[in-house]
């Protein structure tokens, strides 16, 4: 059996001096800093929160990276366009995994 990808959320252009987000972010398209919601798997451009199907372990990794440019994309940006979009332009990059069992 193989492994799908599942895109909970994607926000892009989150300004440097951010340290956290806050709690309860509405599903929509621009956070008030200018970051930008883009299409979860859902495509909607918010969280998704977890909702894996029992009995089997899953496990999120969360993807963050530094960028020497703000990408000139809309919240209907896919992932792969996000991804391409970056491409070149990646400073730096930190990932936490956390495993979670239905």
């Amino acid at each position: 059996m193989g492994v799908a990808d599942i895109t909970h959320w994607l926000v892009f252009n989150i300004p440097g001096t951010t340290t956290a987000l806050p709690e309860g972010i509405k599903v929509g398209a621009q956070l008030p800093d200018g970051a930008i919601q883009a299409k979860n798997v859902r495509g909607i451009p918010g969280y998704m929160g977890p909702e894996a199907p029992p009995p089997l372990y899953h496990h999120y990794v969360f993807e963050l990276y530094a960028l020497d440019i703000k990408l000139n994309l809309g919240p209907d940006a896919t992932r792969a366009q996000i991804m391409a979009a970056m491409d070149g332009h990646v400073l730096g990059k930190g990932v936490l995994v956390g495993r979670q069992h239905s």
